[in-house]
This record gives structure tokens, C-alpha cells and sequence, in this order.
């Protein structure tokens, strides 16, 4: 699952800096933001240490800024971050249940994150919400739906590949739980993010 998120990810953003008018790049990469979403889920519930779990996304976040902004994106925040307010969104949830409280605070992050803007937008959270609240079909019915609506409210056709991850979460899990038994090294997982987009952002400086 790791590997595969890692890989998907950098074919994304290799296509999306050095060969833009390629989308074939684009429609693997969308592979890759659902495992990491479904992975912070998994790491919300079964971490020893949410603060920890916390302030490891927030040092990824920063360490992965400048290069994001260098390779990807002059102006917004990286990925990490719309995993770290996501996670945060989750303890607070967990801590104060309330259904109508909830629903405040996640349309008043939901604003921000798009207002800033975070990569992937309040996107991100709904994605998250839904792997963490849902199960079997509801999952995939959610996920669609929410795919659904972008494709809509932004055009965002390519997004629907994104399905791809939830179907076999849902439908294939025999699979899907051989692939979570491959799992890299931590901190290869950890620096995988700044790193690469460290390398491309260099390339990309030094090919221009």
C-alpha cells in the first residue's frame, strides 16, 4: 500500500511538472491522495500517541513547504498540511461528539481550507471523513458522491480515478490487506514527501 501510494505519487507529479499536456500521468497519480488518506485514518486509530502523530505531520508539512512551492505550486500549502487539519478535525470529533457541532466545525474548516488554500482543498477532509465514518458500500457510495459533486461544482472529471483505491479497500480487502503487510521503513515513509519533491523542485530549477 505504501509503495503504491509513493510511486503513484511521484508519477503525478512528474507528469504535472515536466510533461503537463500528458494526462495519463495525471490519472495514476490520482492513485496515490486516497491511500494517504486512508492511511492517516488508520494512523488516527491505532496510534499510541495522537500529539506525537500530530507533530510529526506538522514537521513534514514545514520541512515539505519550500520545495512544494518550488516544484508544484508557488503560492499554496502542501498536501500534509490538508492531512494535518484533517487529523485534527478527527480528535475533535472524537473528544465532542455532537453531531451538530461537528457538522459546524467541519464546514468552518472546510472554508478555510479552500479559502488559503490547501492542496487538495476541503476535498481532503471530506475524503478523510468518509474513510473514517463509513464502511463496506457506504464507502464507496460516499467517495462517489463526493466525486460526484467536484465533478459538478469544478469540472474535476480526472478526480474520478481516484475511486480506484476505495473499490479495492471495499470489494478486493484480501488484496488490499497483502499490500498493508508491505510496508517500508518509517522513516522512508515519513521523508518520502520532502524528498522527492526536493529532487524535482532541483531538476526542475536546473533544466529551466
Amino acid at each position: 500500500m505504501q509503495l503504491i501510494a509513493m510511486l503513484t505519487m511521484l508519477i503525478d507529479h512528474i507528469g504535472y511538472i515536466f510533461f503537463p499536456q500528458d494526462m495519463a500521468w495525471r490519472y495514476v497519480g490520482r492513485i496515490a491522495f486516497p491511500i494517504y488518506c486512508y492511511a492517516l485514518v488508520q494512523g488516527h486509530l491505532h496510534t499510541s500517541s495522537k500529539p506525537k502523530y500530530l507533530l510529526r505531520l506538522l514537521l513534514i508539512a514545514v520541512l515539505a513547504q519550500l520545495p512544494y512551492n518550488l516544484a508544484l505550486d508557488p503560492h499554496g500549502l502542501n498536501v500534509v498540511f490538508t492531512l494535518l487539519l484533517s487529523a485534527l478535525v478527527l480528535v475533535v470529533l472524537d473528544r465532542f461528539p455532537n453531531p451538530w457541532l461537528g457538522l459546524i466545525m467541519v464546514a468552518g474548516v472546510s472554508v478555510i481550507m479552500d479559502y488559503f488554500p490547501v492542496d487538495y482543498g476541503a476535498y481532503g477532509l471530506l475524503l478523510v471523513l468518509i474513510y473514517r465514518y463509513t464502511q463496506s458500500y457506504w464507502m464507496v457510495l460516499g467517495h462517489l458522491l463526493l466525486n460526484t459533486f467536484y465533478l459538478f461544482y469544478s469540472g474535476w472529471v480526472i478526480q474520478m480515478a481516484s475511486l480506484l483505491p476505495t473499490f479495492i479497500i471495499v470489494f478486493v480487502p484480501a488484496f488490499w490487506g497483502h499490500l498493508e503487510k508491505r510496508r517500508v521503513p518509517r522513516i522512508a515513509w515519513w521523508s518520502f514527501y520532502p524528498g522527492h519533491l526536493l529532487i524535482l523542485a532541483l531538476i526542475k530549477l536546473y533544466s529551466n
